[in-house]
Order: structure tokens, then C-alpha cells, then sequence
């Protein structure tokens, strides 16, 4: 990492096995030489005994200040890690990365919440008038009908679904891969206490947007690929047991896929802040996760689920406005064909919808940038490179020298 808050390649660290390129704080800066100088005047010999012990004589200690209750000073744990930023310059706990996540977006929020209202509200918008006019309606399935004539209205029904969702899907990819850029380069500036302003963030951002497109399309037409192969053989064979075997496939492939989603999360971070090309930054995410896999699973895991929770949340009581402002029958959501919905209830929706992205793609784009962060801490001893980064005393590059 260099001076600026945008961090260059790794270079060298301990996971290469070459802990000498790593930068080290300097010595102490009180004036004391080296080991073996010791002042003229040294205090008495004296027993000693472990705190807590029984007995008495000279070597047991007293009750005064540092002993005894809460004057324990002797006995003080060591220094708090510097904190020039939203985050502690040290290996974060999970509450630590989703408490830097929420810090960094409340201290630049006309930035980061800013830029993603923006692109929610087009995006809702385009989505909105796809729904509208474009897209065809979802089919309606028969739940009498049976035999080959069930097959052919489910594959129509699944046909029609892949056509009205591929579109708006992409759509949301291309916001969240925009708020992710953003939000990523802003984590990154937040954890040296660097100022965040719109046009810089943008400006670090932008040219990494087309790599990050390229990242994200591989490895949907990967998982996509895995699907393929876990389910396909068993749709050929068809009958009961091409159904069995589909289904073993499926859950394969399941398996398979979040092993990836997890291996690979921390691609897109290094990719943006390491300006790593996309095979590399996925080699490089692989590279951070492992070891630390059930952990990384824990993390993304908890951080998901936040957001599906505040999302239902949050979406509910719009889902609920939009119904009764469209004038649309409970019963409707119950028949075999599906409700037609008016511009009230797309209006109301997508509003609902465009707050939740809003807020819920900022944060977890924050929270994999910091897992990111904490992996380097952690694995390469990227406190030092942050410390010195953001110019805190005793880690100049002088100093890490010395």
C-alpha cells in the first residue's frame, strides 16, 4: 500500500513467506539506548510473589495503586490499537466490521447514501417501465392439469419467469456493482481518517468499473456453468429417477456455489483497491480466504441475513401501501393466475424498493470491504502499511527501517 488512500499491490508479506518486507514501528523515542544500558541507580533487591497470594513479608504485595481492586495498573493489558479511522488498526472482531461499515456510511453519507439514492431511483425507474411495457405477464400453470401437459405449463411458467427477471437482475447488478465501486474506495479512505468527498471517490473509482463488470459477469456464467452441470443430466434422463437425480445435482452444485460465493468474496475489494486484473484478484481473494473459511462463511452469512431482515422490514410496509393504493384483491394473490398490477402498485413498490437499496447495498458493500481489510491485517500485517499511511508517529518509512 502507498501514501494515498487507494492501496497499491500487496507486494511482498508474511503469506509469501517474506516477513522482512514488511514495515516495522519504530523504536522507543524516550531517549533509551539500547539493551544493556541500564541507569547508575537501581532500586533494591527484593523478593516477590504472584498478585492474589497469601502470606505476608517482603515479597507480598501491598493493597496501594497498582495491586489491589480496580488500581491494577501493574497489571494493565497493552495499548489500544491507533484508530485514525472508522476502524482499530488491528485483526476486527465481527462487530467491529459491521460497526466500521455503519461509521464510515454515517460519517460520509451524503457520499456514499448520495450516490446510491441516485442510482436506485434510475434504476427502479427503468425497471418500473420494463415491468410496464415490456416484459411479458407470467404464465398462468392449471394445477389440474396433470401428465405431459403439467410439464409443458411449468416449463412455460419457468420460461416466462427467466424472461421477466433476467432483465431487471441485470439492472440491479449494474447498481450494486456502481455502489460497490463507490463504497469500496470510500472504506478505504475512511480507514486512514482520509476526507471522502463525491467527485474524488468517483474519480478512483470509475476507471476500475469495466474489470469489476468483467469480474462479476465470470462468475455468474461460472455458477451458472455448475448449475448446468449439477441438474442437467438428471432434466435429460427425465421420469422419476432423472427427477432424483436432478435433485442430487442440485444440491451438488448448491454446495459447490457457496463454496465459491465465499472463496471468491474478496475479489472484487482487491480487484478495486489493489488494481488487480480479474483472474488475479480472484487468485488473490482465494488466496485471503484460505485458512479463514468457516469464518469468512460467518461473517457474509450474519451480514446477509442482516440485510434480508431490515430489507423485509423496510419493503413490507410499502408492499402494503402499494396494495391497497392499487385497489388489487387479497384473493388475486391466491388464484392460479397471477394479479395484474396498475401504476399505483409499481410506483409504490419500486419507491419501497429504491430505499432498501438505498441503504442495504451500501452496507454490505462496507462490510466486505473491511473483511477485505481485516484478512490483510491479519495474514500480511497491513496495521503497519495503515499506520503509516495515515502518517501516525512511529511508522514512517524511516522508522520501519530502523
Amino acid at each position: 500500500m502507498n501514501d494515498s488512500p487507494g492501496w497499491a499491490s500487496p507486494g511482498s508479506a508474511p503469506s509469501d513467506g517474506k516477513e522482512t518486507a514488511i514495515p516495522r514501528p519504530s523504536g522507543p523515542q524516550d531517549g533509551s539506548g539500547p539493551t544493556g544500558q541500564w541507569s547508575p541507580e537501581q532500586p533494591p533487591p527484593g523478593q516477590w510473589s504472584p498478585p492474589g497470594g497469601s502470606g505476608s513479608g517482603p515479597g507480598t504485595p501491598s493493597n496501594g495503586p497498582g495491586w489491589g481492586g480496580p488500581q491494577r495498573q501493574g497489571w494493565a493489558g497493552p495499548p489500544p490499537a491507533a484508530k485514525p479511522g472508522v476502524i482499530p488498526l488491528r485483526p476486527l472482531s465481527l462487530g467491529e466490521i459491521l460497526d466500521g461499515s455503519v461509521s464510515a456510511l454515517r460519517a460520509h453519507w451524503r457520499t456514499a447514501l448520495g450516490f446510491s439514492l441516485v442510482v436506485s431511483v434510475i434504476t427502479q425507474i427503468a425497471v418500473v417501465l420494463l415491468q410496464r411495457y415490456v416484459l411479458p405477464k407470467p404464465s398462468t400453470v392449471d394445477p389440474n392439469a396433470t401428465g405431459a401437459e403439467a410439464l409443458r405449463q411449468a416449463a412455460d411458467s419457468a420460461r416466462s419467469t427467466l424472461f421477466t427477471l433476467a432483465p431487471t437482475s441485470l439492472l440491479t447488478m449494474i447498481a450494486t456493482l456502481l455502489t460497490a465501486s463507490v463504497v469500496t474506495v470510500l472504506i478505504s479512505r475512511s480507514v486512514l481518517g482520509r476526507p471522502a468527498t463525491l467527485s474524488d471517490t468517483w474519480a478512483e473509482a470509475r476507471p476500475r468499473i469495466l474489470p469489476l463488470v468483467g469480474l462479476t459477469l465470470l462468475l455468474s456464467v461460472v455458477m451458472a456453468v455448475v448449475m448446468a452441470v449439477g441438474v442437467g443430466p438428471g432434466l435429460l434422463l427425465g421420469s422419476g429417477a432423472g427427477a432424483a437425480l436432478a435433485l442430487l445435482g442440485f444440491a451438488a452444485a448448491g454446495v459447490v456455489l457457496v463454496w465459491m460465493q465465499v472463496s471468491f468474496a474478496l475479489a472484487a475489494p482487491a480487484l478495486m483497491l489493489e488494481r488487480q486484473s480479474i483472474v488475479a484478484a480472484l487468485r488473490r481473494s482465494a488466496k485471503l480466504v484460505r485458512g479463514a473459511w468457516w469464518r469468512t462463511f460467518g461473517v457474509l452469512a450474519l451480514t446477509y441475513l442482516l440485510a434480508v431482515l431490515l430489507g423485509l422490514l423496510i419493503s413490507l410496509p410499502f408492499g402494503v401501501i402499494a396494495v391497497l393504493a392499487d385497489g388489487t384483491d387479497a384473493a388475486e394473490f391466491f388464484s392460479s393466475s397471477p394479479p395484474s398490477f396498475g401504476w399505483p402498485f409499481l410506483i409504490v413498490s419500486g419507491i419501497g424498493e429504491a430505499v432498501v437499496s438505498t441503504l442495504l447495498y451500501p452496507f454490505v458493500a462496507g462490510v466486505t470491504a473491511l473483511l477485505y481489510v481485516d484478512r490483510r491485517i491479519r495474514r500480511e500485517a497491513l496495521d503497519l502499511d495503515l499506520a503509516r499511511a495515515a502518517g501516525l508517529p512511529g511508522y514512517s518509512a524511516d522508522a520501519s527501517r530502523s
